[in-house]
């Protein structure tokens, strides 16, 4: 079976990419790293407006009338770039929470897992009580670890507004999540929308899967490009690195996993399958994880220097696999598949 993309879609995938490389090129990268935790409002409102969060609203609520495989390719090249912001929460609250489509900021609370950007949600799905703030690797992923308790109750929940924090951050140790102080939760309260998950059940919705899968496709597509442009720029004993047999093989490696982890997260954005989503980010994670990796291989000791965007992309990937819908869960859910 041929799978290729149609007029529409090449056209949707290409608007994303224009509007995001002019609204979050390398400067804007660069400004949010330098400024942790702090989201762009602005940006997150022409978001909005582009259609990004209501891709799969219908067209007489609002919304943009499109279906998964649209939404996985905005996805994919929003990965590419590493746009940071509660993307794949506000965009599944889109339609169910008032002002979601148009650029309100919208966090899920996970019993039990991470939530991201907790700090700048106008709005909170699921109970995030006693959430605790951590240290993450990803500078543009600010992190809370929640803990588990009920989520019948959605009264109003102490948080915060755009600029305040429910929990007083202070210098941690190294480590990829360090737990810090969660003294201070004074603040307003904020609004708490139900739709979190019930205690005991797996925190995955099989969208929410999938688009993540589709974020490390784009990091793992980005990775690919930057280590192919750096081994045919970079030269040692005067030629370029890229003509060095260790080299090639990593730049090969990088596109095979690439490519067979589009092919997957496509295929799985058009069977809405959930074994289908299990495999697709089984592959992506691999692909997204492994790739940045092996693209520091290839810029050396240059590849993770802060200047550099590669480092970036391997921390990423790695809180992206920390999500719900991890290798754990689509491991067991493939295997409970093959033993029916």
């Amino acid at each position: 079976m041929r799978f290729q993309l149609t007029d529409d879609q090449r056209a949707l995938r290409d608007g994303v990419r224009e509007l995001l490389a002019r609204r979050f090129g390398r400067e804007a990268l660069r400004a949010a790293v330098d400024t942790p935790g702090r989201l762009d409002r602005a940006l997150w409102r022409e978001l909005g407006e582009a259609g990004f969060f209501a891709l799969r609203l219908a067209e007489d609520d609002g919304g943009v009338g499109l279906g998964l495989p649209e939404a996985v390719l905005a996805f994919e090249e929003a990965g590419r770039v590493l746009l940071p912001g509660p993307l794949v929460a506000t965009h599944l609250a889109a339609g169910t929470v008032s002002g979601a489509a148009d650029g309100s900021v919208v966090v899920a609370g996970v019993d039990g897992g991470l939530v991201e950007w907790l700090d700048a949600a106008d709005v909170v799905r699921g109970d995030t009580a006693g959430a605790v703030a951590l240290r993450s690797v990803d500078p543009l992923t600010p992190l809370h670890r929640v803990g588990g308790g009920a989520v019948a109750d959605f009264g109003p929940v102490r948080a915060v507004g755009p600029s305040a924090s429910p929990q007083r951050v202070s210098e941690a140790d190294a480590g990829d999540f360090v737990p810090l102080s969660s003294a201070d939760t004074a603040g307003p309260p904020r609004l708490a929308v139900p739709g979190g998950p019930a205690p005991g059940r797996p925190a995955t919705d099989p969208v929410a899967v999938l688009l993540t899968a589709a974020e490390q496709l784009g990091t793992a597509t980005r990775a690919c490009e930057l280590a192919v442009q750096h081994a045919r720029t970079r030269e040692q004993f005067g030629q370029p690195i890229g003509a060095f047999q260790a080299v090639k093989h990593l730049c090969a490696q990088l596109l095979v996993r690439a490519e067979v982890a589009r092919a997957a997260v496509y295929a799985a954005a058009v069977t809405a399958d959930p074994a289908d989503i299990a495999a697709a980010r089984l592959l992506a994670d691999e692909a997204a994880v492994r790739g940045a990796r092996d693209c520091l291989q290839v810029h050396g000791g240059m590849g993770f220097t802060w200047e550099s965007e590669v480092h970036l992309h391997l921390k990423r990937a790695w809180v992206r696999a920390q999500r719900g819908g991890g290798r754990t869960e689509c491991e067991e859910l493939l295997a409970a598949e093959l033993t029916v």
